[in-house]
């Protein structure tokens, strides 16, 4: 069945999360959480029963366009590993929406492990104004700690050589930088690399997985996420690193990561390099809300979509109760604005701790993610964010130069102007 997509598109804007080949990757990192998705379809034999068929391909390009109410439409194409789908997938894709873009702007965003970027792949990446976030977690000693391919053996040389073929084909990228145990504590070293390596725009992405069985909430109640963690845990725990994996950053440990490379960045480069996390917060600070979901004070509006068309409620939460529907069954706007999807969202907000809701820095957090929130408040309270001392620390130590920044805006000045202040 080919669902046709309806005339009224979704209430607001969403996005979606790609993943052609779902959780299928050539990689094999310690500390990735999607691979296990393949577990979702048992049915599937091999990888290549995890290839999105071009029936779903073309139904989801068309349906997703329509649903746009924007004249700018953005693809996100992630896994896994997506560019195991091949360079002709994604010429297919790039054919589609041109045939179904309707007078919109296409955008499409790649996200890649880098490995299989050849020459022929960078040139149509180039060609067709692909952004590419390239996954690097520093030096070689901290992104080969966990990196790894299937043998085991480490992949950082691999990976510089396409970042090389990247800017040789002069190929728009973002590096996307997981935040773990062993380069945690080396923050200006991550940096300063990234930095010299040519990275004008640099992600970095805490990394908090849980260990354990699974723990799933009532969402016809709750609206929140499965747990995953010890017996009950929503227990107060003395040592919050033990409901954690091994390579999970530590609680105190990504702010004070944050708050070194936020010092030298604010002195020294300013408008010359971009870090995500810091521009979404000088967009709180000017009034004009959080790009993103996890400092939103709701969700809900940013989605996932496997090989078949599955759709899930967040690329954090692809589990079967999350499972929104399918395209070929149902419109992507039934699917987005259901009553479900809504409970999801809005629960981010109203699960909040009461410690959280009295918070000084609530405005920049609003409580994160809601898969990280496994810990308990000083009163008691279940709910708490396991990265809340870093994000306390950090919003508190950068709110006077934000404040700087916005004022140089309105003003109409360049925020720039704040590394004049000096040391």
């Amino acid at each position: 069945m080919d669902c046709k997509s309806p005339s009224a598109p979704p209430t607001r804007p969403f996005h979606i999360m790609t993943k052609p080949m779902g959780a299928v990757c050539n990689l094999d990192c310690s500390y990735c959480f999607y691979l296990e998705k393949e577990k979702l379809y048992p049915e599937h034999k091999g990888h290549r029963d995890f290839r999105m068929a071009d029936e779903v391909l073309e139904n989801y390009i068309r349906q997703y366009i329509a649903q746009q109410n924007t004249p700018e439409v953005h693809f996100a194409w992630q896994g896994g590993e997506p560019t195991l789908m091949g360079l002709d997938f994604f010429r297919r894709v790039v054919a589609l929406q041109q045939q179904y873009r309707d007078g919109k702007v296409i955008h499409n965003a790649l996200q890649t492990n880098g490995i299989l970027l050849t020459d022929e792949w960078c040139a149509f990446l180039r060609e067709h104004d692909f952004l590419v976030g390239l996954s690097i977690d520093g030096p070689a000693e901290l992104h080969d700690a966990y990196r790894v391919d299937k043998a085991g053996r480490p992949t950082h040389a691999r990976v510089m050589a396409a970042w090389e073929r990247l800017k040789a084909h002069r190929v728009d990228v973002n590096t996307v930088t997981v935040v773990h145990r062993q380069n945690a504590s080396k923050a200006l070293e991550v940096y300063e690399f990234l930095k010299a390596n040519g990275a004008t725009v640099m992600q970095f992405i805490p990394l908090v997985e849980r260990t354990g069985p699974s723990h799933e909430p009532d969402m016809d109640h709750s609206g929140m996420a499965p747990f995953a963690g010890p017996p009950d845990p929503l227990d107060p725990h003395p040592d919050a690193a033990a409901l954690v994996t091994p390579w999970s950053v530590l609680p105190e440990d990504f702010g004070i990561f944050l708050c070194g490379i936020f010092d030298h960045w604010v002195r020294r480069d300013v408008g010359k390099v971009f870090v995500t996390l810091f521009d979404w917060q000088l967009s709180i600070e000017l009034g004009l809300g959080s790009p993103i979901c996890v400092f939103s004070e709701t969700c809900g509006r940013a989605l996932a979509m496997e090989h078949n068309g599955d759709v899930f409620a967040c690329d954090h939460y692809v589990y079967p109760e999350f499972r929104r529907g399918n395209i070929a069954q149902e419109p992507l706007a039934t699917m987005i604005d259901s009553p479900q999807q809504r409970r999801f969202g809005s629960a981010k907000r109203d699960t909040l701790p009461a410690y959280c809701r009295r918070c000084e820095v609530l405005n920049h957090c609003q409580g994160e993610c809601p898969k990280h929130r496994f810990m308990t408040t000083p009163d008691g309270e279940p709910g708490l964010q396991y990265l809340c001392p870093s994000f306390k620390r950090f919003f508190n130590h950068i709110k006077p130069q934000l404040q700087i920044m916005a004022s140089l805006i309105r003003a109409r000045r360049s925020p720039a102007e704040i590394m004049r202040h000096g040391d």
